[in-house]
């Protein structure tokens, strides 16, 4: 069963009465999640106002924050893994649990209440086992999809409308002007209260929408640096269609046609996989060499420290040697993670070649052979 703390617990009004008017209707057994993220909005209305003034008005009198570091990939590509890794070394700083749960409230109501809100967290992400802890980096998704009207995260809170907000929140299509400027208005000012809640630390900012936007966030951040990752494409694709199915009927507020939203979902994973690759193949020819570096899967499974050395020497990062330790032990803690597996059928097969046959060729990927697993 859903839990009834809905991720919107932690949007502004404004956004959170848009999605709800204009999505439709929430279907009556999720209405309670909706009533009771509507009166969570309205009880932080009055402390997340303060705090979003507060970063305003001071925002002047600060250093400006580091530029981040930004891991893209499509969707189950081994990001998540990365970021974990990454985030042991004291240099960088991340989002938190609670951070993207509250994202207009880092500075506030989060710090005042960590102990208590941490007892609310999941124990694990939903779509696998990868654990959720107070300290777990977290992507900024979830947070902005409570922060402005453009998300992806929007086609799992109202699946009727699925295909349009993942054409908005991935490729921005049909957006205007002015919710484009709304996202990176928002963007720029959760990181910077991530930054503050961070201590100043360099970010590690993961996003899998991000790897057809470089250009957009070096509109943003000039100096910022990006770590891609790749992954056998036959298994990415079976992992994402897994990833969008297993989180709908967590996040949903609608009704919807299982078998009508399955086929929506491996439609829009297929369209979707070459044109955020070739932007991200054409917005990284042109950036410096130590401002991006390519990083397979499978080698950084097969040899994680000499991995994450080549990102440390190819992005000109300090500190490898001081981190290796705590990279090191995180490595040795999840010795027993298992990962899900997934049937490789012909057909399956076949229709991801189909699709995505130049980038299968580019990066020398064959089917999986015995069934792979993600």
């Amino acid at each position: 069963m859903s839990s009834l703390f809905h991720p919107l617990c932690g949007s502004n009004l404004s956004t959170f009465m848009r999605l709800l008017t204009t999505n439709g209707f929430v279907s009556p057994q999720r209405l309670p999640q909706a009533g009771i993220a509507l009166a969570f909005t309205l009880l932080r209305w009055p402390f997340s106002t303060v705090e979003r003034l507060m970063i305003d008005l001071t925002r002047g009198q600060r250093s400006p924050i580091a530029a981040p570091i930004f891991i893209v990939g499509y969707w189950r590509t081994g990001t998540t893994h990365l970021h974990n890794l990454l985030s042991q070394a004291e240099a960088f700083g991340y989002i938190s649990p609670l951070a993207t749960g509250l994202p207009w409230d880092v500075l506030g109501l989060v710090r005042m209440l960590e102990p208590l809100l941490e007892l609310a967290l999941p124990s694990d992400r939903y779509v696998d086992n990868v654990a959720v802890k107070p300290d777990s980096p977290q992507e900024d998704s979830i947070a902005l999809a409570s922060m402005a009207p453009v998300s992806y995260y929007h086609g799992l809170y109202f699946p009727q409308h699925f295909r349009r907000h993942f054409s908005r929140g991935v490729f921005f299509a049909g957006c205007e002007a002015r919710e484009i400027d709304q996202w990176r208005r928002q963007h720029v000012h959760l990181l910077e209260k991530v930054s503050i809640h961070q201590g100043g630390k360099q970010l590690l900012i993961k996003n899998p929408v991000y790897t057809g936007h470089i250009s957009k966030l070096r509109a943003i951040w000039p100096e910022a640096k990006f770590i891609h990752m790749h992954r056998n494409p036959y298994v990415v694709f079976q992992s994402t269609r897994h990833f969008f199915t297993r989180l709908l009927p967590e996040l949903a507020l609608q009704t919807y046609d299982p078998e009508q939203i399955a086929a929506l979902i491996e439609a829009l994973i297929l369209e979707s996989y070459p044109p955020m690759l070739n932007a991200l193949l054409a917005d990284s020819a042109n950036l410096p060499a130590d401002s991006f570096v390519d990083i397979r899967f499978e080698d950084l499974e097969a040899n994680p420290l000499g991995e994450i050395e080549k990102i440390y020497q190819t992005l000109e990062l300090p500190g490898f040697v001081q981190a290796r330790p705590g990279f090191e032990n995180y490595l040795a803690s999840i010795q027993g993670y298992r990962k899900n597996s997934y049937p490789f059928d012909s057909e399956t097969l076949q229709r991801v070649e189909s699709h995505w046959a130049p980038l299968i060729k580019r990066w020398g990927y064959t089917p999986p052979n015995p069934p792979g697993v993600a």
